[in-house]
């Protein structure tokens, strides 16, 4: 007998709109399962049950016509993005208490698609860092092995979608939020490219680098949030590239990118780090897929060295910089802290300059990749990193380091604005999940969705689920099918 949080998030719907589950049943199955190991993974800051039931019981009376893939189906939203009348903490004891009065536009649209949300995921503190470890909430751990994070700053995301509490979840990448906890902990986690996905109705847009995106368990679940997020809005200060035709989830399901030619690398980019030999065995893995099916795969170099990591280095620390209240600014993380002071001395001369040097760092690294379709290397320089690592010795600037040493792919592609997915193929010696990267061209979304699916497809799949996944006793739907059809 399958259990409803065995079913895709496709299956889920498709579920609702046969009658043969409602979004009633589903809410209440996965809150049961928030409840019992939601604190133990540390997915969540806050659970809106109410607010989750409210919507389900809206949701089931919606006209058949009126309903969309996803529709009916759980989420969450990521504790760094708005949501009015829900704490928001942006994962920092400074705001413990604040509730914003409007949504963002990513969540305006997904409550419009008919997803319901059943809380706010744990992130790292204002997104500063690459694990979820902070004050206002139990640390995001990976559900296939609890010692280890989840990472960050969509942490909980992934922790949430790893443990089966949510089928799909909203999450935000800035330098690689969404791609390594995905890589951690088995998922896809999707970066679009930069100006698809709205930013507002707040924001400066960061330079460019975060955008919101879908994490989830298959390249066809994340192709159908990835529709419901990315709806133009006027007023975004990156034109959005047109959507393919019947969408994203129409590109996954095809899963027909044409023949391809792809550029292969694993030297690190932010860091002269050795990389773990399970990393490079995952990228040999795609690579072998990939020719398998049909595409070319040639040895390129990096796009870029670790001589751009002074130049993103200050980017970053002007970033940490969100207003804070200043009788609050004690309450943060020290390595909130330290960021927000170096991002203090940077000038605005010193921000134009380096904005001017990292975009002709760019333009070399696209020159030294012309000629290929999309790029793979790996996710993270290393497959995993036990909770409390990064922070082991108490100096915030060596945990920093220690974070860039660990993820010198991920942000690069946050700074091209190119679109860049993380895929579970590899494995560690134990079974832990190792990512893949891979990376398209900027505006070229339906092509690297479809490239993912049909590596997916080859790979024979790849949602696994860890043993926690069967620790709570809940309803079944009926082993000879029912609640399932093709994603």
């Amino acid at each position: 007998m399958a259990d409803m949080h065995d079913l895709t998030a496709l299956e889920q719907a498709a579920a609702v709109a046969r009658g043969e589950l409602s979004s009633g049943d589903l809410v209440e199955h996965h809150l049961r399962r928030v409840a019992a190991i939601g604190d133990t993974v540390g997915a969540f800051v806050t659970v809106t049950p109410e607010l989750a039931r409210e919507a389900a019981r809206a949701a089931d009376l919606v006209p058949a016509e009126a309903r969309g893939p996803l529709h009916g189906v759980p989420t969450a939203i990521k504790d760094l993005t708005l949501t009015a009348g829900v704490r928001t903490t942006f994962g920092s004891a400074a705001f413990v208490d604040f509730v914003p009065p409007v949504d963002a536009d990513v969540v305006r649209f997904i409550k419009a698609a008919g997803l319901v949300s059943l809380g706010k995921t744990t992130t790292s503190e204002l997104g500063c860092s690459l694990y979820s470890e902070g004050r206002v909430a139990p640390p995001a751990r990976n559900p296939w092995q609890l010692a280890y994070t989840a990472g960050g700053s969509s942490g909980g995301a992934a922790a949430a979608v790893a443990a089966g509490l949510i089928p799909v979840a909203q999450g935000s990448d800035g330098g690689g939020s969404l791609r390594i906890p995905a890589s951690l902990c088995g998922l896809v986690g999707y970066k679009p490219s930069r100006g698809l996905v709205s930013g507002g109705p707040l924001g400066s847009g960061a330079f460019g680098l975060p955008t919101s995106g879908p994490l989830g368990r298959t390249v066809t679940d994340v192709a159908a949030l990835l529709d419901v997020m990315a709806v133009p809005v006027p007023g975004e200060p990156y034109l959005p590239p047109a959507a393919p035709p019947g969408g994203y989830l129409a590109a996954a399901r095809r899963a027909e990118p044409g023949r391809l030619r792809i550029g292969r690398f694993t030297t690190p980019m932010l860091a002269d780090e050795p990389v773990h030999p399970d990393c490079v065995a995952a990228v040999d893995r795609a690579a072998a897929l990939l020719t398998a099916a049909g595409h070319e795969v040639v040895e390129v170099p990096a796009p870029l060295g670790p001589e751009a990591w002074p130049l993103f280095e200050v980017i970053w620390y002007v970033l940490a910089l969100a207003p804070v209240p200043p009788q609050r600014e004690s309450e943060l993380l020290p390595l909130t802290r330290l960021l927000r002071a170096r991002g203090a001395e940077v000038s605005a001369g010193t921000l134009a300059a380096t904005l001017g040097e990292l975009q002709a760092q760019v333009r070399l690294g696209t020159h030294r990749t012309a000629g290929v379709d999309l790029l793979l290397c790996p996710t993270l320089a290393a497959p995993q990193a036990p909770v409390g690592w990064f922070t082991a010795d108490g100096d915030p600037a060596a945990d920093f380091d220690r974070q860039r040493r660990f993820s010198p792919y991920c942000a690069i592609f946050n700074v091209t604005g190119d679109p860049s997915v993380s895929l579970p193929l590899g494995t560690t010696t134990d079974g832990l999940p190792v990512g893949v990267l891979l990376t398209g061209r900027y505006g070229d979304d339906a092509r690297l969705i479809a490239a993912a699916a049909q590596l997916e497809s080859w790979s024979d799949g790849w949602d696994r689920h860890p043993a926690i996944w069967r620790a709570v006793d809940s309803a079944n739907v009926n082993g000879d099918g029912v609640g399932r059809s093709p994603s």
